[in-house]
């Protein structure tokens, strides 16, 4: 009986545990799209038992205990632990985690945990691109990434931008070097911003590793591929919307402009131009005639995915802008296609291969300065109708309508960019990796100027660049084709290993091969048939020449050659460092000049993994790095080192005049490499649940024989056609600042979540020395026959605006009498200059720092916030304490004038800020501060609305997502500037912040859809 019964007891319990076990299934997708995940791991906690999801995203365990927790993992998702109470069916969506210390970041030749990284290195997810919906990737750029500046060179379609690093350097080629997939772009229109899946921007010494190009920092641009073991999976994304300009400058209207020009007429004792102004009204609006309302429109589709050992991903893209001056005659359109695909052939030996084709077309119109569309449209007298002659305004100034009409320029670029990877891993700790990347690219231009009468002899002449010597030269046609060609091969061989799982190397050792070549022509023909578009092609003109009078092609061809070495080391995953060697050599120095060594290091603690933090319930991670380093720069022109026959020379043979070729640039046997020095010091820490994000970092860059073309005397023959002063290496650049990002993220309920995150960067630029006759290299123009505004020149920051300071009006002829002038012009009502050196006289010597073009702090404000499904973002930027120079203003006396001219000076005591008007020689427009103003800015560069369906109808319908969207960019621009934009700039280091009549960038709304299935 007590047997029967102890068996009793002991089947009732084993009936009891095995009711506790269940068996569980679900199915695990990717928050974002809805697709199935793959390869997942799911884990029951603090076991070893576990399982992986399948091609669909399928998992099973069996006998998982009740009120046990499965821990739910895949690598770049946030992991979710989830607690078994019943034998239901689940689930599961993960999140991707952009910010996961273990997310694996591209940092050259290789990857590394973001963790681990000793440099400062920032990244920009494909999340944050696809909310700003940039037509160009530089603007995604802005005000996401802290030291880094974009500088728009103009608002029309197609235009380009220029990056900054950290500050300007050089006065030379500044750009930061591109990658995109490891292939060297030099033009960012080729990619298509849907195309993105990362991108990363290197700061510091980190940048080494890529050597020469790398002296300006690092972009490293990753695409969207497939997975293994994905389905294929469909992404089309597509918006369109409307342009419009941001602001119109206040200029007079007809009866004020002809008030104004009765008063400076007077001034001059000259008769009035307008007896009776009464009836004038307002006139022609001139702005209003040359701004529209202009479409853009863009659809992007992408196919990925993946078997067992390959993935594979093609994006096409479409876009289409026209301008809001112009319209379609400033028109911007860009096709592209993108293939890559990877393979493991075997389990060692792996394969990457991709390829981009990108056919971009543009019309352009004349903008930027004296001639262009803006700059006559702000200068053209409200008293002409739109359908009149520029009369008396001026050679430079015509009818921006007609000027619209007959303008014809247009550019085909076709690109095709690639590359092709292999690797191998041997011997159990080695890899050996070999690239080849490519670019070709052809640049069509063709320009058809026709004969136009503006109603003034000469105009044509002047401004549109006609040689009308006879009836059949009096219109042309340019035509001109560019090829460029590069190509880079690189070979490298890590190791990696392990040791006591505490010691932790990897090993670089690798070449880099590159070559660039290029060669470009050009032909004008003149007398085109019925002064006709249809009939313009260099065939049907009556007379052709060949712009090269040398009669060849113009052509350069540049290499570099380089070896490296990496070494990085880990002691327990905490105490981390790296450190880079390269030897670089450049075709563009000479045989005692041409390589040079580069070396660079950094590292790194991870305080937060010490004991004496591990109990912390604040702190949930800390970094401390360094980094230091030497980079090389050689961006100027090949073969500059000798002296080269790619000049014109002319020659009389038999009393006949041939052209032909001689000397080109002026050479330099001793230049050598520019070298940058920089230094680094940062802090990455989280804390609060890891709710917080907080990055700062300290830098200084010193960049010594600096490459620079400084002013010569024509007696050397650098007037000479095809000639140019010599390189010399001359001067020291210096740049420092601090870098603080910091950003706040939290799920405050389950419908709710938000982000906030804000950067902040300060520069202080200062050049050191100029060591070079004269102890300045000059830049940029203002005016017309005045000195050159900008300046690089010791004790200043480099660019800095140069002129005349000044300190009121002067309201008397006592007053005038009392004070040290310039000359005999000055008037009651003009200009007071400041005479800096109390020498009595006013003249060159009393010019100073009148300006500085470059930010003393840039920052940028991301917000967004997600409700059920609703999402909002809204970026912001803005820069402090940067100048420019207002030069858009001809200054003739018939050309109209800004409102601000109502506040000028009539007699004394009427201002003592904006001098008198008159038709007479004055000293009002030299350039000094009077045209230099604050150009601070907050702009909110985008804000958007999307709305998703819900999961449950996503799965009704077939699909993984779908949602639509409403966005504004550009939306408003607080600043004090008077111009079109503060934001347009050359970006030339000496010479940039003078504003020339930009184009404004213009203010787009959108609405857009995101489809997934």
């Amino acid at each position: 009986m007590y047997k029967f019964f102890l068996i009793l007891i002991v089947c009732a319990f084993s009936v009891t545990l095995t009711a506790q076990n269940v068996n569980v299934q679900g199915t695990v997708t990717e928050a974002s799209s809805g697709q199935p995940l793959p390869g997942v791991n799911i884990i029951i906690k603090s076991t070893a038992t576990g399982t992986s999801t399948d091609f669909n995203g399928n998992f099973s365990l069996n006998d998982v205990p009740l009120n046990s927790v499965l821990v739910i993992s895949y690598i770049g998702f946030v992991t979710q632990e989830i607690t078994i109470t019943n034998n239901q069916p689940l689930s599961i969506a993960l999140q991707e985690d952009a910010e996961s210390l273990n997310e694996v970041v591209v940092i050259g030749y290789g990857t590394q945990k973001k963790k681990e990284i000793t440099g400062a290195v920032s990244v920009v997810s494909s999340e944050t691109i696809e909310e700003l919906k940039p037509t160009r990737i530089e603007q995604a750029l802005q005000g996401q990434v802290a030291g880094v500046n974009i500088v728009s060179n103009s608002g029309s379609p197609g235009a380009s931008s220029t990056i900054s690093i950290r500050g300007i350097s050089t006065n030379g080629d500044a750009r930061p070097l591109i990658l995109v997939d490891g292939t060297v772009v030099e033009d960012l229109s080729v990619i298509n911003p849907n195309d993105i899946e990362t991108i990363n921007v290197l700061k510091d010494a980190t940048a080494g590793i890529y050597g020469v190009r790398a002296a300006n920092g690092v972009i490293l641009i990753t695409t969207k591929s497939g997975r293994k073991s994905m389905p294929l999976t469909i992404d089309l994304n597509t918006y369109g919307g409307v342009q419009e300009t941001t602001r119109q400058l206040p200029m007079l209207n007809a009866t004020e402009y002809a008030l104004l020009l009765n008063e400076a007429y007077a001034a001059n004792g000259e008769s009035l131009p307008y007896p009776n102004v009464s009836g004038l009204g307002k006139g022609t609006d001139w702005q209003d005639e040359v701004f529209q309302s202009a479409p853009i429109f863009s659809t992007a589709l992408t196919l990925k995915g993946g078997g067992e050992k390959s993935t594979y991903a093609f994006g096409s893209s479409f876009l289409t802008q026209d301008g809001i001056v112009g319209g379609d005659k400033s028109n911007f359109t860009r096709l592209t296609k993108r293939l890559s695909y990877s393979l493991d052939f075997l389990k060692n030996f792996k394969l990457n291969t991709g390829v981009t084709w990108t056919h971009t077309f543009r019309r352009t119109l004349p903008e930027t300065g004296i001639g262009s569309v803006l700059f006559n449209a702000v200068n053209m007298a409200p008293t002409i109708e739109e359908n009149g002659a520029a009369i008396g305004l001026g050679f430079e100034v015509v009818n921006p309508l007609k000027q619209i009409d007959n303008t014809y320029n247009r550019g085909l670029v076709d690109k095709i960019n690639g590359n092709i990877n292999l690797s191998y891993d041997f011997l159990e700790h080695f890899t050996a990796q070999a690239s080849y990347q490519f670019n070709y690219a052809k640049v069509r231009g063709k320009t058809f100027s026709p004969f136009v009468d503006y109603g003034q002899q000469g105009t044509v002449d002047k401004v549109f660049d006609l040689i009308a010597n006879d009836d059949a030269d009096n219109n042309s046609v340019v035509e001109s084709n560019a090829y460029y060609r590069d190509y880079t091969f690189d070979a490298f061989v890590k190791y990696q290993n392990s040791f006591n799982d505490t010691h932790n190397v990897n090993v670089l050792l690798g070449t880099s091969v590159f070559k660039t070549t290029g060669d470009s022509n050009a032909y004008r023909g003149y007398g085109i048939r019925d002064n006709y578009i249809g009939n313009a092609n260099l065939e049907d003109a009556l007379r052709v020449e060949n712009l090269n009078t040398t009669g060849a092609d113009l052509s350069f061809d540049s290499r570099l050659l380089s070896y490296f070495a990496r070494v990085q080391y880990d002691y327990k995953g905490k105490y981390l460092l790296s450190a880079v060697v390269r030897r670089d050599g450049s075709s563009n120095f000479g045989p005692e000049n041409k390589f040079g060594y580069f070396p660079s290091g950094s590292i790194g603690w991870i305080a937060s993994d010490e004991a004496f933090l591990e109990d912390n319930n604040f702190i949930d991670f800390l970094k401390l790095r360094a980094s230091y380093g030497i980079l090389g720069n050689d961006r100027i022109g090949a073969f500059r080192f000798v002296s080269v026959l790619d000049g014109e020379g002319t020659y009389v043979f038999d009393n006949t005049l041939y052209y032909g070729t001689a000397a080109g640039a002026v050479s330099n046997p001793e230049i050598k490499w520019e070298k940058q020095k920089t230094l680094d010091f940062g802090l990455d820490m989280r804390f609060w649940d890891n709710k917080i994000d907080v990055t700062l970092d300290y830098f200084k860059k010193r960049t010594e024989d600096l490459l620079v073309s400084p002013p010569a005397s024509g007696i050397i023959g650098v007037g000479a056609p095809g000639s140019s002063t010599p390189v010399i290496n001359a001067g020291i650049v210096e740049n420092k600042g601090f870098e603080f990002a910091i950003g706040y993220s939290e799920e405050l309920s389950e419908n709710f979540k938000m982000s906030i995150k804000y950067n902040i960067t300060t520069l202080d630029n200062n050049v050191v020395s100029v060591s070079q006759s004269g102890g300045f290299v000059p830049g940029g123009n203002f005016g017309i026959g005045q000195d050159a505004p900008s300046r690089m020149e010791a004790g200043h920051p480099i660019g800095y605006f140069r002129g005349y300071k000044t300190n009121g009006i002067f309201q008397n002829q006592a007053q005038i009498d009392n004070s040290p002038i310039l000359n005999n012009n000055t008037r009651p009502g003009d200009l007071i200059f400041v005479d800096i050196n109390d020498d009595g006289v006013i003249d060159e010597d009393d010019k100073t720092n009148i300006g500085d073009p470059l930010p003393d702090a840039t920052m940028g404000l991301n917000i967004s916030f997600d409700y059920k499904n609703f999402d909002f973002g809204a970026y912001a930027f803005a820069s402090v304490g940067n100048d420019i120079v207002r030069n858009y203003e001809r200054n003739l006396p018939n050309t109209n004038r800004s409102v601000y001219y109502l506040d000028r000076w009539t007699g004394e005591g009427s201002t003592n800020s904006f001098p008198r008007v008159t038709t007479g020689a004055t000293n009002n427009t030299l350039f000094s501060d009077f045209y230099v103003e604050d150009g601070s800015f907050i702009r909110l560069q985008n804000v958007q609305l999307g709305y998703s369906i819900s999961s449950d109808t996503a799965e009704k319908w077939g699909i993984n997502k779908l949602r639509f969207y409403v966005s504004a960019s550009n939306l408003f621009t607080l600043t004090e500037y008077s111009g079109y934009d503060p934001t347009a700039s050359t970006g030339e280091p000496i010479g940039g912040g003078i504003d020339y009549g930009f184009y404004p960038n213009p203010r787009t709304y959108l609405v857009g859809m995101n489809l997934n299935f």
